[in-house]
């Protein structure tokens, strides 16, 4: 097949750091989970009063994985099989819109289309460049495992488990490249279809038939229809099966036919579901950067702020129940305690959920500095800048949107939790508490916001990288940092680790003055550098 090799080495070599920090990532995320697993329910009776809580409540089973039972593998894996499967499913799915409809969008394939090389092949080299990094993802998963002490068998599957879930969606990307008209259709499309296969999973799992010791549960048949609820059914370390696995494989091969006959048969450049016309004229609306950038972003915010809400209301919804585990097991009372600063057990669950709506405000920022990028890349950025708007004005309209994007997902979140409150009875103090942590978590987010934009002014091909990956670091640090035990000081590195809380005491500002320091700076130091950049097209 003409150009295949060298098409797959241009592509290793251009894609090498990025996926050196997702499988790297993923990786130390399954090492720590270990280790903190180890510490914090070092017991056997520790790890089943845990479980035993979980299937009692489903509505925490739509979070976690499938339960298997209360060996340490198996326990592990109940925590954290879903967000290591998650993780090899957006590196897969990004690559393959990459290299496909992103390389359409900025003339690469046309480029490649001119040479020798066979129409298909920079579709099946995407296809083998996605598959090699799921190897070599669970791979190092898979050592990570056994490095830290579990058994060779159970490590394998579950390495090559998340492996195989990420090759699933990677067939989900290559026929989203297909048939959608722009790399961000078919991200938003592949992140939807990835977002409801995990929720599916998570209600089939809920809906399915504990045991009698409530220490394991047989997924009902909602689950078999989400690869992650495939993955999750080959249950490492309790029944160490394959064939679940050979499902996620076959699902993504088939889905790469799907795209190969897709290609085969449309133009290049053209999508199967047609980009609609446009006005003639402009609404008067739109006569400004910021409205241009919301018009372009609106759709990705109204989906972030629709997650905060649900996450809110799931945070009074929920907190009793946490808090009557944390009556019963010394490890999650320590682990509510240590993140409100020994404030009520009940405030922990709150925050707890909070904590997770930074990450969720934190991406809605990110993703909207990022479009200005790919607006740069695209070519879109200069006609804006070549009429009244300068440099400065057009990097203010983004960050302007971003922050009332966080704003927005906070505060739909605070609403989520009052309804919560209402119709769950709890305690009315706790919507002061989610008012508290809320406002904390603004600018904490606020904070992911500055930095991606100086990546933005100062390295601009490295904006979605480490935007995306600085997001990924404040998440495992924030939000798993007590649960592995690391030190003080390396959780409190995290901005979602030390927004704003609430204690017993009243409202302790914690990281407040650095958090707004580094905003304010950040945001100045983006705008003012600015000035000076050049456009800088992908290359």
């Amino acid at each position: 097949m003409n150009g295949f090799v060298t098409l797959l080495g241009q592509r290793i070599r251009r894609d090498r750091w990025q996926l050196l920090l997702w499988i790297g990532g993923t990786a130390m995320l399954a090492y720590a989970t270990v280790a903190g697993v180890q510490q914090s329910y070092g017991t056997q009776s520790d790890r089943e009063a845990l479980l035993a809580t979980a299937i009692a409540n489903p509505v925490i089973m739509l979070f976690r994985g499938l339960p298997s039972g209360a060996e340490l593998g198996a326990f592990m894996l109940f925590l954290i099989f879903p967000f290591l499967a998650m993780l090899a499913a957006f590196m897969s799915t990004f690559l393959a819109v990459r290299h496909t409809r992103g390389d359409e969008e900025v003339g690469r394939a046309e480029l490649v289309a001119a040479t020798p090389a066979a129409r298909t092949t920079p579709l099946l080299t995407t296809c083998a460049l996605g598959i090699l990094a799921n190897l070599a993802l669970g791979v190092v998963t898979s050592a990570a495992f056994v490095t830290a002490g579990l058994p060779l068998l159970g490590s394998v599957i579950s390495g090559f488990g998340a492996g195989a879930v990420g090759i699933a969606f990677l067939g989900v990307g290559l026929v989203a490249g297909q048939v959608m008209r722009t790399a961000r259709g078919a991200n938003t499309a592949s992140v939807w279809i990835l977002l409801i296969s995990y929720l599916v999973a998570g209600i089939g799992n809920a809906l399915g038939t504990p045991s009698a010791d409530l220490q394991r549960i047989e997924s009902s048949w909602l689950t078999w229809l989400s690869p992650f609820g495939w993955g999750e059914n080959s249950r490492p370390f309790s029944d160490d099966a394959v064939w679940p696995l050979l499902l996620c494989i076959a699902f993504g091969l088939v889905l790469g036919g799907v795209a190969v006959a897709v290609q085969s048969s449309r133009d290049l450049g053209e999508g199967i579901v047609r980009q609609r016309r446009g006005r003639e004229d402009a609404a008067g609306s739109l006569a400004g950067p910021v409205a241009l950038v919301w018009r372009l972003t609106a759709s990705a915010i109204i989906g972030w702020c629709v997650g905060g809400l649900l996450s809110g209301l799931l945070a009074t919804s929920l907190a009793g129940v946490l808090a009557d585990a944390a009556t019963t097991l010394p490890s999650v009372r320590a682990i509510l305690q240590s993140i409100t600063a020994n404030g009520s057990l009940d405030q922990g669950a709150v925050i707890i959920f909070f904590t997770v709506i930074g990450v969720l405000a934190a991406c809605c920022a990110v993703q909207t500095v990022c479009r200005a990028r790919q607006e740069e890349t695209r070519g879109t950025a200069e006609p804006a800048l070549s009429a009244a708007v300068d440099r400065v004005r057009w990097l203010a309209g983004y960050l302007g949107v971003a922050f009332a994007g966080i704003v927005g997902v906070c505060g739909s979140a605070v609403i989520g939790a009052a309804v919560g409150l209402a119709a769950s009875g709890g305690d009315p103090s706790l919507l002061g508490d989610a008012l508290v942590a809320g406002g904390g978590q603004v600018a904490a987010a606020s904070v992911f916001l500055v930095i991606t934009a100086l990546v933005f002014v100062v390295a601009p091909r490295f904006t979605i990288a480490l935007g995306w990956t600085l997001v990924m670091i404040g998440m495992t640090l924030g939000l798993f940092g007590p649960l592995f035990g690391f030190p003080a000081w390396l959780t409190d590195l995290a901005p979602i680790a030390v927004a704003p809380t609430v204690t017993s005491a009243g409202v302790d500002v914690r990281g407040l003055w650095w958090l707004v320091a580094v905003v304010v700076v950040g945001g100045a130091a983006a705008l003012t550098l600015m000035r000076r950049r050049e456009l800088m097209p992908a290359g």
